[in-house]
């Protein structure tokens, strides 16, 4: 193998992701080499063929761990090396957290042996899970007067504290020195709560957690990087399994990477790593890409020049970055930049919509080569431009659009059923719920069609169009305010013929509110005989019976049910869990209204799998927020940048997390200062700007309305971009269209 490591730097689209690949092809080109050289040293026969020594050599040789920022990276990264050496070697394509949870996991036996843990399998939290068990854990704890000096609420305090013992982690501080980094970040801040405080609540909520098995990400981090990390026995294995490492994007990885790549490149493996100037997309969510460039002393240093092919990055960015710096400098953009200005929100909405479509059906460009980005996308905005652009047959896909379960007609009809079978849970229940789960419930799929392309050509509100309902929202409104019975613990209903008029219901209506009734009947029955396992069981049950009936579910809906399942059997297995260990007396109906108000609240979201469509790329119009788009690393032919005037651009578009900037490996524990933070917004400011230009190749529109939703002036740090454009398209325009290039 290549007897030295590669460390790749280029900015955005310049080539890293290809080099690493092609460093990855030239060692399997030079270990085959070597392999082949000595099986005829060996034997003295050329190889010909399949020979059984020869495959068995190469199934024996060590692997090549590969790494990328996020899943969505990981899926493209390991296609492209499969792809490039046909199959033929084998890989482990991860994320940073991906591995350490498999790693913590696969040597949990060892774990058990150094902690002195209870032997029992581990099961990792989720996320809303972790802090709805936090929550309990600490409330006594919690009292009015922590809350009122902390100045947020339980649950955002919750969230805040967790979000320490993550950051921890990811730089590789043990949680029992939170408390003296938060006291010399801190420093004498009245506002705070005390750093002995709130680290004595992270080391009960980690040890709790240990004593019954639980894992969350903060916990298998500290794990992996305090305890397995530094074992002689696991590090034999890993550099027994690992000779190469291959790490793309490193500049989003958490500081604890750089402790397993050292520990790696130490034993001898070889590494290539690509790191991204203007990356740093995570970074105050965890990640450390100044600590991970220390690697690079390291390693042979590749820089990749020269600007993205087909961006305009070489054109704009010097520019951009200058107005937007020295707002006084007197520029003009040249004209691939144009402006839509408008007085109110709602009518820039309007026109950015209709420029994009106007655009589109004059074939000035493809709806595949449109990305609207913004810092934040609201319901209002994200409806807005999906309803306009879809209505002129504009297919519209949102990158990551995680809404609450809750917010699903179906996941709602779901959660009312469950009310109406288990007793003890009429008070979750009310009129129109039931009218809602009768809707739902009575829905008969249409035949799709037979093309695949034209299918996959179909938008959602197509989807939904070919949708219809034996009972019409005006109907079931009607059957519930006749036939459902309010009671706390047994909600009922009733025969549609104690409706004086069920006539005026109709056939089709009846027939199918029969037949929901008597399903219901049916399994009130077997869960009083003790026949339904759980409630995942009678959630399948009602799914199979009138959802899917054999039918094709959209995918948006498809999605939803699918999280609902695994989010049930997640919640149902931690409850399980937590009975056996705290020997806890809890009724069924306890489990499934504290699972029902989890999911009013909000917290989960449907984030579906596979995120990639099966076949060619889906042509339809990009919505996304700055993150999600940098996250993505797509590029696009033209870019909308939305709400150009507001503040949030400097933010970049996610929020950086309570105390992100005292876990940085070059300063911590250091004060975070006024200063300190108009540094970083102008820097991330400028790295957004770069990155954004090195993903479009044509045109740039800077969307902006002088109030914001909220009425405010709007007064953001691009707004000398949108003054300085020498093309203005206003709300004053006749005819808004395109200006011709």
């Amino acid at each position: 193998m290549v007897s030295h490591s590669v460390w790749i730097v280029g900015t955005s689209r310049s080539g890293k992701t290809a080099r690493l690949v092609e460093q990855f092809c030239n060692w399997v080109t030079s270990e085959t080499q070597y392999t082949e050289s000595f099986y005829t040293k060996k034997t003295g026969r050329k190889k010909t063929g399949h020979v059984p020594e020869l495959l068995y050599l190469k199934q024996t040789k060590p692997g090549v761990l590969v790494l990328a920022a996020n899943d969505d990276n990981r899926r493209e990264l390991g296609d492209i090396i499969v792809t490039s050496t046909l199959g033929k070697y084998p890989v482990r394509a991860k994320t940073p957290l991906g591995f350490f949870q498999d790693e913590v996991i696969l040597f949990w036996p060892l774990l058990i042996n150094s902690l002195n843990l209870k032997a029992q399998f581990p099961v990792r939290l989720r996320p809303e899970t972790e802090q709805e068990l936090a929550t309990k854990l600490w409330r006594p704890q919690l009292d009015e007067e922590i809350l009122r000096l902390a100045g947020v609420n339980e649950s955002r305090l919750v969230r805040r504290i967790l979000d320490l013992l993550q950051l921890a982690a990811y730089s590789g501080i043990p949680c029992e020195d939170i408390a003296q980094i938060l006291a010399k970040g801190l420093g004498e801040n009245p506002t705070t709560l005390e750093p002995e405080f709130l680290a004595s609540l992270l080391l009960d909520w980690r040890n709790w957690c240990l004593e019954r098995g639980l894992l969350t990400y903060g916990i298998i981090t500290e794990l992996y990087s305090q305890h397995l990390l530094s074992d002689r026995n696991y590090q034999q294995h890993l550099t027994k399994r690992y000779q190469a490492v291959l790490a793309d994007d490193v500049d989003d990885y958490p500081s604890v990477a750089r402790l397993l790549f050292e520990l790696l490149l130490d034993r001898g493996a070889v590494g290539a790593f690509s790191y991204n100037p203007d990356g740093a997309v995570r970074l105050g969510l965890g990640a450390d890409p100044n600590y991970l460039e220390g690697l690079a002393e390291r390693c042979r240093v590749e820089i990749l020049n020269g600007p993205p092919p087909e961006s305009l990055s070489e054109q704009l960015t010097k520019q951009m970055v200058e107005l937007v710096t020295e707002p006084m400098v007197m520029l003009s953009l040249p004209k691939t930049v144009y402006s839509i200005q408008t007085t109110s929100r709602a009518q820039l909405l309007r026109q950015t919509a209709e420029e994009i479509a106007n655009a589109i059906q004059s074939q000035q460009v493809q709806p595949e080569e449109v990305a609207i980005i913004a810092p934040g996308l609201d319901a209002i905005a994200r409806y807005t431009l999906v309803e306009i652009l879809i209505k002129q047959n504009i297919p519209v896909e949102s990158l990551n659009d995680q809404r609450p379960l809750i917010s699903s007609p179906i996941i709602r009809a779901l959660l009312t059923m469950l009310a109406l079978v288990y007793p003890g849970l009429g008070r979750l229940v009310d009129r129109d719920a039931v009218a809602e789960m009768l809707v739902v419930l009575s829905r008969k799929q249409q035949p799709p069609e037979n093309s695949t392309d034209a299918m996959n050509r179909v938008s959602t509100t197509d989807a939904m169009n070919r949708v219809s309902t034996n009972i019409d929202p005006v109907r079931a409104g009607l059957i519930a305010d006749y036939c459902f019975v309010p009671h706390p613990d047994r909600p009922n209903l009733l025969p549609v013929s104690t409706f004086e008029r069920w006539d005026r219901i109709g056939y089709a209506a009846t027939t199918a509110y029969n037949q929901i009734l008597e399903w219901l009947e049916q399994q009130r029955s077997q869960q009083e005989l003790r026949l339904i396992p759980s409630p995942i069981s009678l959630l399948d049950r009602a799914i199979q019976r009138f959802l899917w009936n054999g039918s094709n579910l959209p995918y948006e809906q498809l999605a939803a049910l699918r999280e609902l399942l695994e989010t049930a059997q997640h919640y149902w297995e931690i409850d399980t869990r937590l009975r056996q260990i705290d020997q806890v007396e809890t009724t069924p109906h306890t489990t499934i209204i504290e699972f029902i108000q989890l999911l009013r609240r909000g917290t989960i979201t449907a984030n579906a799998y596979p995120v990639r469509p099966i076949g060619g790329a889906r042509k339809a119009v990009t919505l996304a927020t700055i993150f999600q788009y940098r996250s993505s690393r797509r590029s696009h032919q033209w870019h909308f940048w939305l709400d150009a005037g507001s503040p949030l651009w400097a933010k970049g578009g996610a929020a950086t997390l309570f105390g992100a900037p005292f876990f940085l490996r070059d300063r911590l524990g250091e004060p975070w200062t006024a200063e300190d933070e108009k540094l970083a917004e102008e820097q991330r400011l400028q790295r957004i700007l770069t990155d954004l230009l090195s993903r479009v190749s044509e045109r740039v529109y800077l969307c902006h309305s002088d109030l914001a939703v909220n009425g405010q002036e709007q007064l953001g740090p691009l707004l000398p971009l949108v003054n300085a454009c020498v093309t203005v398209i206003s709300e004053s325009t006749e005819n808004l269209r395109s200006p011709t290039s």
